[in-house]
């Protein structure tokens, strides 16, 4: 039984999480990408346009496959085309657009009368026009992903720098101008079948100094009840039900406001370390339902007695990683610690100021806030990483 999984870059959700799930499953798994040479050459892949549904559907066919996925935010939209001319469970390809388009999620939630963030589209190679009073604004690609070339910009100059900058790098990309939405920035986790939608829990985010918006740390800390409501409703107006979804919002004023939906795992590794948090195969869980399970067959626990904390070590500066620690998993106390490297020693960068700037993450899992607080700054006492201009 062959199951294949679309992806651009390597990532330690496919290489760590998904190809060893398929494996406990007893699955065949096949990578298909359009950049196989970036892969490690014991994985399995095959060259295809994955951006395009029909190129996919052409891969996958011959062989039969059993289920379909991607946990790419670029790919889901095709992946679940793909998927549905297949035969096989997946996410419905509407919802899939609504999440990646960030503006059609902002006149969905609106049309669902949920919420309304004033938002303007700036097309490629169009100047930005956005009203004065839209300010302080946040400018991101209309499509992107995660905190890559989003900005806090706080008058109509700014902007048009921030713009011009984004455009130096990627001058094809159309851009949304949103209002600033205040709060202290969470996430809801979730894993839904179709029919039924579970809650697996969710982070409290510690962003770094703006105007970009570096995420430093997370902390477990699931939604109450009002919010979960809040936030289902949200999820229904996009349409979002089936396999993992990573929503991100603020609190203001007893009101759920999205940031965005990312219709897959959390990422940065944080996928690995809610599995190990929940006690689950996560993982699996995932390919299960794309086998078409339903979720009362999974394990999912009704609580979690557990407290997890997360840090991202990130350079301060450009220049070659001369020194780093290697990959760690210790125990201190009741508290299970890891360090991961994210860049490899030997390595120049620039300093941008976003996500590109992480040299590794930490992580702890123990009883509570406090003692898991106390070991993973202990831990972080006796790391060091040496960064040469």
């Amino acid at each position: 039984m062959r199951l294949y999984l679309t992806a651009l870059n390597p990532t330690d959700a496919v290489l760590d999480g998904f190809l060893p799930a398929a494996a406990s499953l007893g699955l065949s798994a096949t990578v298909l990408t359009d950049r196989p040479a970036e892969w490690p050459t014991d994985v399995p892949v095959t060259r295809c346009a994955v951006r395009d549904a029909t190129a996919v559907v052409a891969a996958a066919a011959s062989t039969r496959p059993v289920a379909l996925l991607s946990n790419s935010d670029h790919l889901q939209e095709a992946t679940a085309i793909a998927a549905r001319r297949l035969g096989l469970p997946g996410k419905d390809p509407e919802a899939a657009r609504l999440c990646k388009d960030k503006a059609a999620a902002r006149r969905a939630i609106a049309a669902a009368g949920l919420d309304l963030v004033r938002t303007v589209t700036i097309d490629p190679h169009a100047a930005p026009e956005v009203p004065s009073g839209m300010f302080p604004a946040v400018v991101k690609p209309r499509e992107g992903v995660a905190s890559e070339d989003a900005y806090l910009v706080t008058e109509p100059a700014e902007l048009v720098v921030r713009v011009a900058e984004i455009r130096s790098r990627r001058p094809e990309v159309a851009l949304v101008v949103e209002e600033y939405l205040d709060g202290e920035l969470r996430t809801f986790e979730t894993l839904g079948d179709g029919t039924e939608l579970a809650d697996l829990g969710g982070w409290h985010t510690g962003l770094g100094p703006p105007p970009t918006f570096t995420e430093e740390s997370l902390a477990w800390s699931p939604p109450d009840a009002q919010a979960r409501a809040q936030l289902r409703e949200r999820l229904d107006a996009l349409g979002v039900g089936f396999g993992a979804c990573h929503t991100e919002y603020v609190i203001s004023a007893g009101r759920i406001r999205l940031i965005e939906v990312n219709y897959r795992l959390i990422g940065d590794r944080m996928d690995l370390i809610l599995a190990d948090l929940l006690g689950v195969p996560l993982f699996e869980y995932v390919i299960r339902l794309h086998l078409g399970e339903p979720l009362a067959a999974l394990g999912l626990p009704d609580t979690v007695d557990r407290y997890a904390r997360v840090e991202y070590v990130c350079a301060d500066r450009s220049g070659r990683l001369v020194a780093a620690p290697g990959r760690l998993d210790t125990v201190h106390g009741d508290v299970r610690l890891g360090c991961h490297p994210l860049r490899e020693v030997g390595r120049t960068a620039e300093h941008t100021g976003t996500n590109r700037d992480y040299l590794a993450v930490l992580h702890g899992i123990g009883p509570d806030e406090r003692t898991v607080r106390r070991s993973l700054a202990a831990l972080r006492g006796d790391l060091q990483w040496t960064i040469v201009e």
